[in-house]
């Protein structure tokens, strides 16, 4: 039943369709093989910041596998800038900085403190989600190939709990406004919630529907990954017809599960519309994916700008420039408030008591909160000199990883959709 035009898009589904599962996805996928997109750093073991929560998954799917380092590339490991022209300025600015040393040595404990608190300020004012430190001795590196999303078992209380908590906290939700489906509350069909989504902004709906969107997208990988059969010999994944149909069939959700998907159709645009838009960071010739092994970096590089060229190419983008209109104080600070409530969701995350559904919560939010924060950056992009660092717009390594690999996982979301379409209608 998810067909014709989107809310708030001047796209369709089909549009979408065709465009995803014979163009882009395979392209996309082949990119995410590479070195430098397979490797993920990331804490699992930091602690749940809103409740106390010692209760991690015990069942073996959940677990993930981090890399022995010298499984990582080192061109990786080191966070080397190498044959790019970045080097050698940065280089320059290590000398410049060498002789300036002795000038902050005159600094105070203090004020060097304070320096470097707006520094991680700057740094994080552009930003959409609560980074993991990657120097943390905690931090590990993480094959996301090895490490597949997938169905673990973790459901119930734990994992509702995450949910609830990201919507009704974190979604610009009136407490007395319920959402559709909640159990006990004497729902009224979604009536009342869709009644006051309407009411809303375009971008508290917008928000609303990208976590719907990011919900529904996981709940495909788990049906179409999910743990058929085993046995001692063997495992067998595969998608699971009545758990895809629990979670979206029209009927069985009184109409909801439609609803769903149409809103992951909407997180793809937005995700798309991101890549189309940050295409001159990756074009510069000194922009290189450094894994150390050169003329694969250089492959990495041909496809990865194919892939943003064919995002470019799509003829139905979201038009972003509705978001954050009108009074130029009241979009500030509603741009804000949109920036702490997805910076909240990421920190959410840490709370997930099974680690292989926490790794892929954490990469797909920051892939998302990465998204944003290039559809918020246009003048800084559009700025970016073509040679040399780039100053007033930057993404990390980590960045880069999450926000392909987001895209990858709605993308796939999209091409599993149709291989549920298509066995339903043999069942039919």
């Amino acid at each position: 039943q998810v067909t014709g035009y989107l809310d708030d898009c001047t796209c369709d589904v089909e549009t979408i369709d065709a465009f995803n599962n014979y163009k882009l996805f395979p392209r996309l996928n082949n990119l995410l093989q590479s070195d430098y997109f397979r490797y993920y750093k990331v804490n699992l073991q930091k602690p749940c910041p809103f409740w106390d929560d010692n209760s991690h998954c015990g069942m073996r799917d959940c677990a993930v596998q981090p890399c022995p380092s010298d499984e990582v590339p080192d061109g990786i490991r080191s966070g080397s800038y190498k044959y790019s022209e970045e080097a050698n300025n940065l280089a320059e600015e290590c000398e410049e900085a060498k002789r300036l040393g002795a000038v902050d040595d005159s600094l105070s404990t203090e004020t060097r403190r304070a320096v470097l608190q707006w520094a991680r300020h700057d740094d994080s004012s552009d930003s959409f989600c609560e980074a993991d430190d990657i120097h943390s001795p905690d931090a590990e590196y993480v094959d996301l190939l090895l490490n597949p999303e997938r169905y673990t078992g973790y459901k119930g209380p734990d994992a509702w709990k995450i949910w609830n908590s990201i919507y009704e906290e974190n979604c610009f939700k009136p407490q007395n406004v319920k959402r559709p489906l909640a159990s006990g509350r004497g729902d009224d069909g979604g009536q009342t919630f869709y009644k006051w989504l309407k009411g809303v902004c375009v971008e508290k709906r917008a928000f609303y529907r990208l976590i719907s969107g990011l919900h529904a997208s996981i709940n495909i990988h788990l049906s179409a990954r999910y743990l058929l059969q085993d046995t001692w010999s063997e495992k067998k994944w595969g998608p699971n017809v009545t758990e895809f149909q629990q979670r979206f069939d029209e009927v069985l959700t009184r109409g909801e599960g439609p609803r769903r998907l149409k809103n992951l159709y909407f997180l793809y645009l937005i995700e798309l519309r991101a890549l189309s838009k940050v295409l001159p960071f990756f074009e510069r010739p000194g922009f290189q994916l450094y894994t150390g092994n050169e003329s694969q970096d250089a492959e990495v590089k041909h496809l990865l700008l194919e892939i943003l060229h064919l995002a470019k190419s799509f003829p139905l983008h979201f038009d972003e420039n509705s978001f954050f209109a009108g009074n130029k104080k009241e979009a500030a600070k509603l741009k804000e408030e949109f920036r702490l409530h997805f910076k909240n969701i990421s920190k959410i995350m840490d709370c997930v008591g099974c680690f292989k559904c926490r790794l892929w919560g954490k990469l797909q939010t920051q892939g998302l909160g990465t998204a944003l924060k290039i559809l918020f950056s246009e003048n800084l992009i559009e700025k970016i000199p073509e040679s040399g660092p780039s100053y007033g717009f930057q993404l990390t390594r980590q960045e880069i990883v999450a926000l392909f690999n987001a895209f990858g996982r709605v993308s796939n979301s999209v091409k599993e959709l149709e291989n549920f379409r298509n066995i339903l209608q043999n069942m039919r």
